[in-house]
C-alpha cells in the first residue's frame, strides 16, 4: 500500500508552506495531508496530529518542519513507518525547542519576535513582519516572503520551553534535511540532533529556514526516499 505523507508545519508558518512539496508528492502518486498544527504546546499538538492519523488507512510517513519536528517526535502511532525532519527539532526526552536552538551559536530569531498577550496570561509570538524575509525566508522572493509574513501563524511562547516526552524517533527510520543558512535553528544544532537520532541527512547549502518553500524539490525527494 502506498504510504500517505502527513505534513506538519512549524511556528510562523501555515500548511500552505508545503504547497510546492505537496505538488511533487502527489505527482509521485502519494496521498498527502497537510495538518493545521495548533501551535499550542508539544503534547497538545501531538495529540491533535494523532487524531488526524486515526483517519488515515495504511502506512504513514510523518514530516515535520521546524517546531513541527518537536510535535512529530511526540507522536507514537504504529502506522508511522518513517519520520522526516525539515529544518526541524529532533528533541530527546526532557529537552525543549528553545534549549536546542540555543545549544549552538547562530540563531537570531529571538531578537525578531514580538509578543501578543493572551487572556490566560501567556503570550503568542510572531516574527515582526519587516524582519520576516531576512530572518525566516531569505532565499524566498521578497513579494512571496511578504505574504508569508502577513499570513504567519503564531506559537504560544510556552510551547518553545515545554520539555519533550519520550521520542518516537528511537523506533523508526529517521531522515533530516538541514538548510545551510538557517537563522532560526543553527545548522550545527540540527547536525547534532540528526546524528543522535541516526538520521539519514541531506544538506542544502545556502538555504534558509523556509527551505520547504524556496527549494521544495530536495524536500520532496527526501520524503519520497523515506516512503
Amino acid at each position: 500500500m502506498t504510504a500517505t505523507v502527513v505534513l506538519v508545519h512549524g511556528a510562523f508558518a501555515d500548511s500552505s508552506s508545503w504547497n510546492g512539496v505537496i505538488e511533487r508528492l502527489r505527482q509521485a502518486g502519494h496521498p498527502v495531508l497537510a495538518v493545521a498544527n495548533p501551535l499550542r504546546g508539544v503534547k497538545e499538538d501531538a495529540a491533535y496530529v494523532r487524531s488526524v492519523l486515526s483517519t488515515v488507512d495504511g502506512p504513514v510517513v510523518l514530516v515535520g518542519h521546524s517546531y513541527g519536528g518537536s510535535v512529530i517526535s511526540a507522536v507514537h502511532a504504529p502506522q508511522v513507518q518513517a519520520l522526516v525532519y525539515v529544518a526541524g527539532f529532533i528533541p530527546d526526552e526532557g529537552e525543549s525547542a528553545g534549549q536546542l536552538a540555543a545549544k549552538y551559536a547562530g540563531s537570531t530569531l529571538g531578537e525578531t519576535l514580538e509578543q501578543v498577550p493572551l487572556p490566560d496570561g501567556g503570550a503568542d509570538l510572531y516574527v515582526r513582519q519587516e524582519l520576516f524575509h531576512e530572518q525566516f525566508a531569505a532565499d524566498v522572493p521578497a513579494p512571496q516572503a511578504e505574504l508569508m509574513a502577513v499570513g504567519q501563524r503564531p506559537i504560544v511562547a510556552s510551547a518553545l520551553e515545554e520539555p519533550a516526552p519520550a521520542p518516537s524517533w528511537r523506533n523508526v527510520p529517521v531522515y533530516s534535511l538541514i538548510p545551510g543558512a538557517d537563522k532560526n535553528i543553527p545548522p550545527e544544532s540540527q547536525q547534532f540532533m540528526s546524528a543522535r537520532a541516526d538520521a539519514e541527512v541531506v544538506s542544502v547549502p545556502g538555504a534558509s529556514h523556509a527551505v520547504l518553500v524556496s527549494q521544495p524539490g530536495p524536500v520532496a525527494d527526501l520524503i519520497l526516499r523515506a516512503a
